[in-house]
């Protein structure tokens, strides 16, 4: 072999020696630019500092939300970690690793901020929605169930339905008190049947006969928004869900707001 060949054939083996040098300093560096305990011990005393009794909070990415828990938990009720959106609340705790942001602040400007070694902390005020009706505070008719369930990797207290393969199930609540929207979610609940039924579920909304609005829930979408303006006063509303194959359990969420 020529001292060229030579030269060229010890090419991909210095490529593995450079891309492992790179994994074991990017690693290092990731590792050294994880906020300590320390700073979790900070940001931790502030929102204590400041919370009122009914305060949202919030961490960002989703990965440090058990350190979060560790540290703040129980000023996080159940009600609240399974939640169905943050409208409702008027006060917004945000902790937050390198400026993450939650989708429960999205357009909103912090009125106080902290940051203890990349680790942020923000709090966000404002006028919360008013809730008609809860569908998950009403009892759900069969098959249909309200549940604390796991969607996308979260908790959700929600209506969880199974429905048959093509045949679609009709959850109906009758004289549901409507404001100016029903805004709702929907998404797939356990991680297991995700994992082994690729298809979506699909939800329809119907309103005096009519479908108002849909919904579809892949198995990576996680809580997936829907809205409806909708006319005020006692109406019944019908949600329909579907999906094409067995072991789909959708769950789904919804509160008339005025």
């Amino acid at each position: 072999m020529t001292a060229r060949g030579s030269r060229l054939a010890a090419i991909p083996a210095l490529l593995l020696v450079l891309v492992a040098v790179w994994e074991i300093v990017a690693t290092r560096l990731e590792a050294a630019s994880v906020p300590d305990d320390d700073a979790w011990a900070a940001a931790a005393a502030v929102v204590r500092h400041g919370y009122r009794p009914g305060d949202l909070i919030v961490f960002e990415p989703p990965w440090a939300d058990p350190i979060g828990r560790l540290h703040l938990g129980d000023l996080i009720p159940i009600e609240m970690a399974a939640r169905m959106d943050g409208a409702r609340y008027a006060r917004i705790w945000e902790i937050s690793v390198h400026g993450a942001l939650s989708r429960e602040t999205a357009g909103l400007e912090p009125v106080e901020q902290h940051d203890f070694h990349g680790l942020g902390v923000a709090r966000y005020e404002r006028t919360p929605v008013t809730v008609l009706a809860d569908i998950a505070d009403v009892r759900a008719p069969p098959p249909a169930r309200v549940e604390l369930s796991e969607v996308g990797f979260e908790p959700h207290r929600c209506v969880l339905v199974v429905p048959q393969p093509g045949v679609p199930v009709r959850i109906t609540y009758p004289a549901l008190p409507l404001g100016s929207e029903l805004v709702g979610y929907v998404g797939l609940a356990d991680v297991f049947t995700r994992r082994e039924v690729r298809e979506p579920g699909k939800l329809d909304v119907e309103i005096g006969g009519a479908v108002v609005g849909s919904a579809t829930a892949g198995v990576d979408d996680g809580w997936v928004r829907f809205r409806v303006a909708t006319t005020p006063g006692p109406t019944d509303v019908t949600f329909v869900v579907r999906a094409d194959k067995p072991g789909r359990n959708v769950c789904f969420a919804a509160e008339a707001r005025k």
